[in-house]
Order: structure tokens, then C-alpha cells, then sequence
């Protein structure tokens, strides 16, 4: 009895397992998956003009990103990919963050980028990309891109697995939540002043 008991939680923890490799945006039925509120679109449903504003603009004062994911593009849903796209005045960097649903396929179009992710061993890989280079920041590992020139700004294009890939920066969702100063604390074992200080420096400018 006890024994075809183990043996059912095993094949029950087992199904979970590859049920959680496989994870990813759901297969649709049909072509495409319109939104409840229509019945019948054209070209334009297909059509996402968001980037338009990038055409002859200068560097943002800031690092700065565009999406076109399921949120800005609904003609996504079902189609299991998403873009972005990146700007990096000299200097700045896209703070450490994850993207839990998806890989990250990076095109630097412009400039130079100093990128890495961090493995689920604590191991760091790292690169400096030149235009016309691609990286891949695998699914759900801790990344950074930092453009390290002072002077030149540097733009770059990413594809995304998914519809929906999500972002955690790491810096906001550790520091800018209620998460307890002690817990925070104990857990970089560094004292509250500390932490208080890295909360108020990451907290929304009014």
C-alpha cells in the first residue's frame, strides 16, 4: 500500500516536472485569436505602429525601452513571439532583471554593448558585442546589458519566445517593494541604514 502510494506521488511529481519544461505560451486552434470585442479585421489589426516614434530621434538622457508585446499588440496573442526595442545612451545600463516566460535574442544594431547572464550555478558569462552581433540570454536566467562607452550610444533589437515574456528588474522588485528592511537586511547581511539608503536612491522621482 505504502509503496504504489510513493509510486503514484512519483509519477504525479513527475508529469508536474515535464509539465513545468514544457511551459511556455499555450497552442492556439486556430490562425490567429481575436480579441472578444471583434468579429472581423483587416490588415491593420496585424499592423503595430508603435515604433514609429524611434525614426529620427535623438538618444534618449536615459536608457529607454519599447515594447511590442501582447499588452501594446494584441495580434500577438497565440503567436508565441514579442520585440523590443532598446536604447542605450553612453553609459547607461538596462539594470539587472529576468524575463521568466522566454529567451531573449539580442541584435545590437548600433554601438557596443557589455552583456552577461548569470546560470543557475552562480556562474557569470559575459561578452562585448559590436554592431552586427547577436546574443542569447537563455530563459529565466539574471541578465544585464551595459553600454561601458562614454560618448558613443549604442541601440539594439530583441526578439522574444513568447507573448507575454514579463520582466523582474531586480533592483525595483527587491528595493522598490514592501518587502520587510530586516528580511532584506539579514539576507545581503548588511544593516537597515543600508538598506533604507538603496530604497530611497531606487524610489519613483515625483
Amino acid at each position: 500500500m505504502a509503496y504504489s502510494r510513493k509510486l503514484f506521488f512519483l509519477a504525479v511529481a513527475s508529469l508536474a516536472i515535464v509539465q513545468m519544461a514544457m511551459a511556455g505560451d499555450p497552442d492556439i486552434l486556430t490562425d490567429f485569436v481575436l480579441p472578444t470585442n471583434l468579429t472581423n479585421v483587416d490588415g491593420t489589426f496585424f499592423t503595430f505602429t508603435g515604433m514609429r516614434v524611434l525614426i529620427g530621434i535623438p538618444p534618449p538622457p536615459t536608457f529607454k525601452v519599447l515594447k511590442a508585446s501582447l499588452a501594446e499588440f494584441p495580434a500577438l496573442n497565440g503567436q508565441s513571439v514579442s520585440y523590443a526595442v532598446l536604447l542605450y545612451p553612453a553609459g547607461s545600463v538596462n539594470p539587472v532583471h529576468t524575463h521568466p516566460r522566454s529567451t531573449e535574442l539580442l541584435f545590437l544594431a548600433e554601438g557596443s554593448l557589455e552583456v552577461g547572464f548569470v546560470d543557475t550555478t552562480n556562474k557569470l558569462f559575459t561578452q562585448t558585442l559590436q554592431a552586427g552581433d547577436l546574443f542569447v540570454f537563455p530563459k529565466g536566467l539574471v541578465h544585464f546589458q551595459y553600454n561601458a562607452d562614454a560618448e558613443v550610444p549604442a541601440f539594439a533589437i530583441s526578439a522574444f519566445g513568447s507573448a507575454n515574456a514579463g520582466t523582474v528588474s531586480l533592483p525595483n522588485t527587491l528595493f522598490n517593494t514592501s518587502i520587510d528592511n530586516n528580511v532584506l537586511a539579514l539576507s545581503f547581511k548588511t544593516d537597515v541604514a543600508t538598506i533604507q539608503k538603496l530604497k530611497e536612491g531606487l524610489a519613483p522621482k515625483n
